[in-house]
């Protein structure tokens, strides 16, 4: 299986490199600064705006991890972008979400982001990752799925292998909390990878 992640210098970007790894896969970088990747590692200098449909055709899986802190908008425009090279492509997107827009009823009319508790500093973050998701989910001829962490994403966490797999709504552990270290979400994600058992959905996945 032949892997691509845009963003693999970055932190969540990394471990999914790691354990990509770890299991055999071949696996490319996608990035725009090459200084922090092993000599080891294939890789395609490139920012996500410069990416072509020749560029990912090749790959049977191309895994979004970027990060926009600066510029929250740029998770909507980079999401345009890579649905209008991958559509018709056999390439499946995987993309390191966000849990603000996760429903916390069963109408699924009310998302995380919009309760009385979550902090203001993170909306317009989680409500630009939200549109990148609806545009996901209005996409045609484009295979993908979308996992959103748990609301506590540890990127200093240990790794212990277990984790749960939930859908669009927010789910908490039996201890009520919403917790993942980066290190299970790279984990995770590397399951369903290989798995696909979630084609065009949104997953969320927990500890």
């Amino acid at each position: 299986m032949k892997i691509a992640i845009l963003g693999a210098n970055g932190k969540a970007g990394s471990l999914i490199l790691k354990e990509a790894q770890k299991r055999g896969l071949e696996v490319t970088a996608i990035v725009r600064n090459v200084s922090t990747l092993g000599s080891d590692i294939p890789v395609v200098k490139k920012n996500i705006y410069q990416l072509t449909s020749e560029d990912v055709e090749g790959f049977d899986v191309l895994v979004s991890a970027l990060g926009f802190w600066q510029d929250v908008e740029e998770f909507t425009r980079s999401t345009q972008h890579l649905i209008a090279i991958l559509k018709g492509q056999k390439t499946r997107l995987l993309v390191v979400g966000g849990a603000g827009s996760l429903y916390v009823d069963k109408q699924h009319h009310i998302q995380l982001k919009d309760t009385p508790d979550f902090p203001e500093a993170f909306k317009p973050l989680a409500t630009a990752m939200g549109k990148g998701l609806d545009l996901l989910k209005a996409a045609t001829e484009v295979h993908w799925t979308y996992i959103s962490p748990a609301a506590e994403f540890d990127a200093e966490g240990v790794e212990t292998g277990e984790y749960s797999v939930a859908g669009e709504e927010f789910t908490v552990n039996a201890e009520g909390k919403s917790y993942i270290s980066y290190a299970d979400y790279a984990i995770a994600m590397l399951d369903e990878i290989q798995s696909a058992n979630h084609p065009n959905q949104r997953i969320s996945v927990y500890q």
